[in-house]
């Protein structure tokens, strides 16, 4: 069943169990992004995660930035009260949780201007209008010299690339127990419900928004993450 409050077939309360069987690499995105962060000597006073899902990101990163305010933000009203859920016993002070709404709508002044901006699987079902609009959001809510990183979806180069790419997706979630129908009915989102971009185009949306400094942080197959300064 399609959860209408968020693009993610997945209802909140499964997601976590469910994410992992189906991304390559979904369990070291967070460190990951906690890594970078820490290679910069980053000190943040305050990070917003957009497109939070269930607060993963947020639970991991708080206990490693001690000294650092979060600002979370999904478009599905059901995926904050899990992460509110999640984040129950963590310091509240250092909490804040918007309203459901998806980052191309953000209005200026919705939130304190952050150090750090973060959004994982958020944009690849946008149009190219939208993901634009969406990244420009994040460009214009950091603060200068501010961080943001993403990890998303990503198309290969070519089509051969394109069917090897989604034999192996196929393969991953096979072996994670899913069943065939299950697998297939997912990869046929592909360009009907998400809309991956390759890593070029990726690098480019960056650089044309304004990013002064643009990197690939982690990519594998069908996945990557990027970081961009501002």
């Amino acid at each position: 069943m399609k959860n209408h409050n968020n693009t993610t077939p997945h209802q909140a309360a499964d997601y976590d169990g469910q994410i992992v069987n189906i991304i390559p690499g979904y369990a070291c995105f967070h460190q990951e992004i906690i890594n970078i962060v820490k290679a910069m000597k980053l000190k943040p006073n305050t990070w917003l995660d957009t497109g939070c899902g269930t607060g993963n990101l947020v639970k991991k990163a708080i206990t490693e930035f001690p000294n650092t305010n979060f600002i979370l933000c999904d478009p599905s009203a059901e995926m904050l009260r899990q992460a509110q859920k999640k984040l129950r016993d963590h310091t509240s002070g250092r909490l804040l949780f918007l309203k459901p709404i998806p980052t191309q709508d953000f209005p200026p002044g919705l939130c304190a201007r952050p150090d750090i901006v973060t959004a994982i699987l958020s944009h690849h079902y946008l149009s190219p209008d939208e993901r634009k609009k969406a990244t420009m959001a994040c460009y214009n809510l950091l603060k200068e010299d501010g961080i943001y990183i993403t990890f998303e979806n990503i198309r290969p180069n070519t089509v051969e690339g394109l069917e090897i790419g989604m034999e192996y997706w196929k393969n991953f979630q096979l072996e994670q127990g899913r069943d065939f129908e299950t697998v297939k009915s997912h990869l046929e989102r592909f360009d009907r419900e998400f809309f991956p971009i390759t890593l070029e185009e990726h690098l480019n949306l960056l650089r044309e928004t304004g990013f002064e400094v643009v990197e690939i942080l982690w990519y594998s197959y069908m996945q990557a993450g990027f970081f961009a300064k501002k």
